[in-house]
This record gives C-alpha cells, structure tokens and sequence, in this order.
C-alpha cells in the first residue's frame, strides 16, 4: 500500500508549507527579529544599552525612539526563538481576524501604551517618598515578550474558552492564565524583565475592556491605507489580509474566514457570543422559495383581525404542516388565515386563526377523493385549507410532505 504523501514530503517541503500559511505581517516580524538578531550576533553586539528600554534614559533624554528599538531586540538565541515561536500562532490568529494593517496599528499601540505603563510604574516605584526601587528606572528591557503577553490577553477574550492550558501540564481558567504565565516565567527565568510582562498584560486588559476605543480608528482608516499606491506592492502579495473582514467599529474585531490554517485558537465562540447580545432582525416576510411548498400562496378568508398589518403571517405554519399524524387533536384545530399573495413566498407563513372563530371546512367530496389517493385525512384537511379548497394546489402541498 502506498504511504501516505503527507509523510513522503521533505523537511525543506513541511517548512515551506508551514511558512506559507503564516500571514504578512506576523512573518514580517518574524524575520525582522531574526535578521536584527543575526546582524547582532555576527557584529558582536551585545551591550543594547543603546537600544533597551530604559526609563533613566527616556526621562532624562527623552530618548522615545526606545519605545520600539527594545521590541526588535533579543538578548540570546532561545531569547528570539522562544518569543517567535510564540508569535506565530497568537499573530497569525489575529491578523486573520483583523487584517495585517489594522494589527499593525494595534502592534504600535500596544507598544506605546506597554512603554508609558512601564515608565510611569517605574517612576513611582523610584520616586516615591516611601521606599525607592531604584533599579526599575536602571532596567534594561529587550525584547518581543511584552507585546507577546498583549496578545495573550487580547487573544483569550477573543476565543471565549474558559480554560487554557500552561505547557501542556494543567489547566488554568482563562482570565487567570497570563496572570499564571506571568509567575512561571519569573520563577523560571529570573532575568525576565518582571515589569516588562506585567504592562504587557495591563495594555492587554485595556485594549479587551474598551479603553482603548478612542485610539482606534474606524475601518475607513485602515481601508484608505490600503488602497494606497505605495501599499500596491504588498497588498498583492498572497499573505496580505485585507481589514474588510473586521467590525466598523474596529476595537472588537470579527472572524473572518480564510483559507490558512489556524493555530488552534477558537474566535467562533467570541463572535457567537458578541452577536447574541446584538438585536436580531426579524425574519422578512418576502422570504425565498421554499422546495417543500411549491404551490401559490391564497387569501383563505375575510376573517382575519383588520387591525393586523398587512402581510403579517405566522412563520410556525411549517412545522405544523409537515407534523405527523401523532398529533391529530393539535392538526385538526389548526385553521389557516392568511397566505402571501407571491408564489415566491411560502405558505408556510400563513397566520392561524384562533378556534373560538370557527374551522374553514373542505368539502367532504374533495376529502374523500385525497384519503383515497393514500393521505393522511387530518393532513388532507389543513392542505385543502392552506389551498383553499383548490384541489390541485392541496396535492402538490401534499406531495411536497411526503418528499
């Protein structure tokens, strides 16, 4: 038997696959790191003092250019590895959901708002009358991870789970796990920059409760970048996603479909969720054609309520026409009222009159002759009725049930 082409493909083939279903920009910052990382390794630079976040130097020298030199920097190979690998999953999700600009804008945000908390959370501890943490305002921070615990937070609201799980070992609840995260990797690694994280996770909380929507622009932004002459180049290329499949309002974006794989992170749920809290639209009375009634819909009788607004139909018609002769007693005491006036709308949303105003009766003569072609009669009453008597259209409605 021949294997299975899956294990017959090279290494050099699985890496190209799996280097083609990562999106634009999530790549791009991928061999952003990893070049600057290599440019690094090969010069022998490894001081970073010049390009670390470092609040002594941003206060003293306003030197904000640090605010996003100290996110493409990475002190150690694991270092870069670590924080790409972790990468890719988390951006490729959210890109696809967002659009590669629009998380690009995002990227920038976090990483401002990430520095001003860092800053000012470092300034208090070093300034503060009480007791002064002097080495925070003397830390040198490198590195993607702050961004990295953002997504974490962002991209858990987004997926709606309840519970995640750390490394595979044990399960934490959702809104606990970059909290969980946090501690693990200080008590892991103990030259992690512990402010660094924590800013992270509060930009990510920030931007997942709203806080952030004033700094959001609305898709127009986004589109207009887009159609740019200067974006043609990399709005062709087959990684690029556009920002139409996100929410007008941008800050809480939706799932739309593509055909990338995905990393595992569920949005559906998140959408689901954010969508049983909109109002629903009812459904429309020139609703398409249904296969199961093909026959025309009739005016039955003059009965009905003249305060009712016009067209108003009962949508429940369908179950009751095509329920089974269990129920006989419920059948029999179903009398329609109104049809659409189009063959284009089912009869199925005829409305049904209450049984204190009387049963539209067939005549026996029209019954008979169904019952005798093999119909149910209480079926054969409500058909004849939804017809109003017309015999024809009584036996392709009851045709359309048997189907």
């Amino acid at each position: 038997m021949r294997p299975n082409i899956v294990t017959e493909a090279g290494v050099q083939t699985r890496v190209g696959q799996w280097w083609n279903a990562i999106p634009f920009l999530t790549s791009s910052v991928v061999v952003v790191c990893g070049v600057i990382y290599l440019i690094c390794l090969l010069t022998g630079y490894d001081t970073f003092y010049e390009v670390c976040f470092l609040p002594s130097a941003i206060i003293s020298r306003f030197q904000v250019y640090r605010f996003y030199t100290a996110i493409i920097f990475h002190g150690s190979l694991l270092h870069v590895l670590f924080n790409m690998m972790a990468l890719v999953p988390m951006g490729s999700e959210l890109e696809r959901i967002m659009g590669s600009v629009r998380l690009l804008y995002l990227t920038i945000l976090l990483a401002t708002t990430n520095a001003i908390l860092h800053l000012l959370i470092a300034s208090l501890a070093g300034y503060n009358p009480f007791y002064q943490y002097d080495h925070l305002m003397n830390e040198c921070a490198i590195g993607f991870s702050g961004i990295l615990f953002s997504m974490i937070v962002i991209e858990t609201s987004l997926s709606g789970v309840t519970s995640r799980s750390v490394f595979g070992l044990f399960n934490v609840p959702a809104k606990l796990y970059p909290w969980i995260l946090l501690i693990v990797f200080q008590l892991l690694m103990t030259n992690v920059s512990l402010l660094g994280h924590l800013c992270g996770i509060l930009s990510g909380f920030s931007y997942s409760y709203g806080l952030f929507n004033f700094l959001m622009p609305g898709s127009s932004f986004f589109t207009t970048i887009e159609s740019a002459s200067w974006m043609s180049s990399f709005v062709r290329r087959p990684k690029f996603i556009m920002c139409t499949g996100g929410n007008p309002s941008s800050y809480i974006p939706t799932y739309s479909a593509q055909n990338t794989t995905s990393s595992g992170f569920s949005t559906g749920n998140a959408w689901r969720s954010l969508s049983s809290w909109l109002p629903q639209r009812e459904a429309s009375i020139q609703s398409s054609e249904d296969s199961r009634f093909p026959g025309r819909g009739r005016t039955l009788s003059t009965t009905r309520d003249p305060t009712a607004p016009a067209g108003e139909t009962d949508p429940n018609l369908h179950a009751r026409l095509l329920e089974d002769s269990s129920s006989p007693d419920r059948l029999s005491d179903a009398t329609v009222n109104t049809i659409a006036d189009s063959r284009q709308v089912p009869i199925a949303n005829a409305a049904v009159l209450p049984q204190s105003q009387g049963r539209v009766t067939a005549p026996e003569e029209q019954i008979q002759k169904l019952v005798a072609m093999g119909f149910d009669r209480t079926q054969v009453e409500v058909a004849l009725a939804a017809a109003d008597d017309d015999l024809t259209v009584a036996v392709e409605i009851l045709m359309s049930q048997q189907a």
